[in-house]
């Protein structure tokens, strides 16, 4: 088993209006000598913005910015900027996040070049709805029923005038490009799912879409697999490079009698072609088990969004029961021992090379 340490909670709500209600869910970056978190800050009425500390160390605030860096501005995220990650490739920032509207959940994104100025590129995932869903995926797709139970109950309890689209959320970019080219993953429940070969992210339109969606079996990169993660899984941190793969740190759901247990969980994916899961921990990295994890707007929360590598120390920055962040901190030499004593079956490795399409650039 791997010792983690809960280091206990960095951020908390404040009186200011626009975090009064809850901090959660950090995008976590080192630019130079400081570490910069960008977070969700959550007003009453369920209102999220994008809010803005610095460290000074890993587990040290140095500043707190006292108003929102990003706010909503569009129609598609009216209700608020949720959930951020954050890489930067080649000098350009990218912060992906879940713009909300009211109704729809879906993945967007904003670049900068000096963490400053914003541009926003809008919902770069796809708008589709769930019968569209239905019809778009591929016939070797064999849609079990959490797909349904996830994803065609909302337009149940909405007017029928609304446009309901598939939620898809948790949109986090690798860190460096592969082979010239952009990869990331996102989620639509209950996996996560993989996009490769994209040379520019302005290729993500409905026609790349439609064409994902007509090969969709082949882009599930993780599903649920052991106990702790069986109702579903979400990408977490933005993928770390090491030595024996991509190491994914994602949260995995379990339903338990006293509503869902969200826990940290990880994974190794292969460094040339990200769509292989090498490795993956048939436990939970960490799970709710403190008092800040327990009790907040959601109970029994561990989402992971954000992570440094200091040395050997993997410190990971997560929200706590939707009401606070917090920081675990764990020897990543021996998290990546632990994983390499967990590899995944080689077969199913040699049966995606050989279902893989042709006509598209993989790794």
């Amino acid at each position: 088993m791997i010792t983690v340490k809960k280091e206990g909670i960095l951020l908390s709500k404040t009186d200011r209006p626009f975090e009064n209600e809850g901090v959660l869910n950090p995008a976590v970056i080192r630019v130079g000598n400081r570490i910069l978190v960008f977070y969700r800050a959550v007003e009453r009425g369920n209102y999220s913005t994008i809010g803005l500390c610095t460290l000074r160390k890993p587990l040290k605030v140095s500043h707190r910015d006292k108003e929102p860096l990003l706010s909503p501005e569009a129609e598609y995220e009216k209700h608020g900027i949720e959930d951020p990650r954050i890489v930067c490739i080649e000098g350009t920032y990218y912060l992906t996040y879940t713009a909300y509207d009211g109704i729809n959940a879906l993945g967007a994104l904003a670049t900068s070049k000096d963490l400053k100025i914003w541009q926003r590129h809008g919902i770069i995932v796809p708008k589709i709805n769930f019968e569209e869903f239905q019809q778009l995926t591929d016939a070797k797709f064999k849609m079990n029923e959490k797909y349904v139970r996830y994803n065609d109950y909302q337009k149940t309890h909405l007017p029928k005038d609304n446009k309901v689209f598939l939620w898809d959320k948790n949109l986090v970019i690798f860190p460096r490009k592969i082979n010239g080219n952009f990869c990331l993953l996102h989620r639509i429940k209950p996996d996560i799912q993989i996009v490769v070969s994209v040379p520019s992210l302005e290729e993500l339109t409905p026609e790349f879409w439609h064409t994902y969606f007509s090969d969709f079996s082949n882009y599930i990169v993780l599903e649920p697999k052991f106990e702790h993660e069986a109702s579903y899984i979400g990408s977490g941190c933005p993928p770390i490079e090491t030595k024996d793969g991509w190491l994914i740190i994602y949260h995995g759901v379990q339903d338990k009698i006293d509503g869902y247990v969200y826990s940290a969980c990880a994974a190794l994916l292969d460094l040339k072609n990200p769509q292989i899961e090498l490795a993956r921990l048939p436990y939970p990295l960490f799970f709710p088990e403190k008092s800040w994890e327990l009790k907040g707007e959601v109970n029994n929360v561990c989402f992971p969004t954000g992570a440094v590598v200091e040395e050997e120390t993997l410190f990971i920055y997560y929200g706590a029961a939707d009401e606070r962040i917090a920081i675990a901190s764990l020897n990543i030499n021996e998290l990546l021992a632990e994983l390499s004593a967990c590899k995944t079956n080689q077969s199913n490795h040699e049966q995606l090379a050989t279902n893989l399409p042709t006509g598209n650039q993989y790794f």
